[in-house]
C-alpha cells in the first residue's frame, strides 16, 4: 500500500478487535473474518493495535501475526490501512515501528510515551525519533482523553510543524473553543475524531473517524458518513440518536461497573451483532457478559434505526 497523504487519510476507518479464546490465544480465523466484513461494508480503511485491539497484550510475535494478517487482506483488495505501533514505552514503540513500516501500510498510528506525562519538549523529542525509524511513512498521533498528556491545540500545531510526517490525529476532539483553536491545524493534517461526534466533527473540519460507531456497525457508520456529504442536518439527527444509546445504554458500563474502554467497543460489536469475536478480553482486564447487555441487540436497532436499515 502506496502512503498516504493528510488529504487522503478521511472518512470512516474501522478497528480490528482482538479475537481472545478460552485459553488467551488469539483467534486468527475469526480475525480474517472480521476484516473481509470490513471489506465488505465498504470502510474507508482499517487500523490494527488500538485500544480495540489490546495492543498492550501483544507478544511480538503476535503483533507480527497480526499485521501480517491485516496487510495481506487489505493488499488484496486496495484497502488502505494503518499499523498501530502504539506502546507505552518509548524503546518498544520504535521497536514496533520499525516492524510496523515492514508491511508497508498507508500510515502508522504512535501514542506518545504513557507511564509519565511527557513535555512538550519531550514529545518533540519523542516524535523526530519515531520520524527517523519510520523511514517516511506517514504518522498518524493517536491522543485519546486517558492519555497521560492530552495535548492542546496549541501543543498539536507546534508538533505538526515540527515532525513533517505527521499526517493524522486521533483525538477526543472538544467544545467549540477547542474546533476554533483547531482550525490552523486541519489546513495541513487529518484530524478525526470520536465516531458518534463524526457529525460535528465533519461540520467543523475534521475529516473521519476511527470509528466507534463502526464497532457497532461497520455498514451503517459508513452510510452515516456519506449522507454527512448530502444531508447534514439530518447526519446531526442521527449524531443525536447515537449519542443518546452511547450515554443511556453502552457508558453506564464503564461508569457504574467500572467496564474498561476495549470492553465497551467489544460491546458494540457484540450489540451490532455482525461478528462472532465475543466479549472476552485478554487478562487481566474482564469482559462484558452477554446476559448483562442481553437486551442491547433491541434497544440498538429501535433507538438508531438508521445505522442497521441494511443489514
Amino acid at each position: 500500500m502506496r502512503p498516504y497523504s493528510a488529504l487522503e487519510i478521511r472518512g470512516t476507518y474501522a478497528t480490528m478487535l482482538l479475537p481472545v479464546r478460552m485459553d488467551e490465544s488469539i483467534d486468527y480465523g475469526l480475525l480474517r473474518a472480521q476484516l473481509q466484513y470490513f471489506v465488505a461494508s465498504g470502510v474507508d480503511g482499517v487500523y490494527s493495535n488500538g485500544t480495540a485491539g489490546e495492543f498492550y497484550t501483544l507478544t511480538e510475535d503476535e503483533f507480527m501475526k497480526v499485521n501480517r494478517l491485516l496487510a495481506e487482506v487489505c493488499e488484496t483488495v486496495g484497502l488502505p490501512f494503518q499499523v498501530g505501533a502504539a506502546f507505552p514505552t518509548a524503546q518498544l514503540a520504535l521497536q514496533r515501528v520499525q516492524r510496523a513500516v515492514e508491511f508497508k501500510p498507508s500510515a502508522v498510528q504512535v501514542i506518545l510515551p504513557d507511564w509519565y506525562p511527557p513535555t512538550l519538549q519531550e514529545s518533540i523529542a519523542f516524535l523526530e525519533r519515531v520520524e527517523e525509524v519510520a523511514r517516511g511513512t506517514p504518522l498518524v498521533l493517536y491522543n485519546p482523553p486517558h492519555a497521560k498528556k492530552v495535548l492542546h491545540p496549541t501543543e498539536i500545531s507546534i508538533l505538526s510543524g515540527r515532525i513533517s510526517s505527521l499526517v493524522g490525529l486521533k483525538t477526543g476532539a472538544g467544545d467549540e473553543a477547542w474546533y476554533d483553536a483547531m482550525q490552523p491545524v486541519m489546513q495541513h493534517i487529518s484530524v478525526f475524531v470520536p465516531g458518534h461526534l463524526l457529525a460535528t466533527g465533519f461540520a467543523r473540519g475534521a475529516r473521519g473517524a476511527y470509528s466507534n460507531v463502526a464497532c457497532l456497525q461497520p455498514r451503517g457508520a459508513v452510510r452515516w458518513s456519506r449522507l454527512m456529504e448530502t444531508n447534514l442536518p439530518q447526519a446531526l439527527t442521527i449524531e443525536k440518536q447515537i449519542q443518546s444509546f452511547m450515554t443511556n445504554r453502552i457508558l453506564p458500563f464503564r461508569d457504574k461497573h467500572g467496564r474498561s474502554n476495549m470492553a465497551l467497543d467489544k460491546l458494540l460489536a457484540w450489540t451490532g451483532n455482525w461478528s462472532e469475536i465475543g466479549m472476552r478480553l485478554r487478562w487481566p482486564y474482564i469482559g462484558i457478559e452477554p446476559v448483562d447487555a442481553a437486551e442491547l441487540r433491541a434497544q440498538a436497532r429501535q433507538e438508531i434505526p438508521f445505522l442497521f436499515e441494511d443489514v
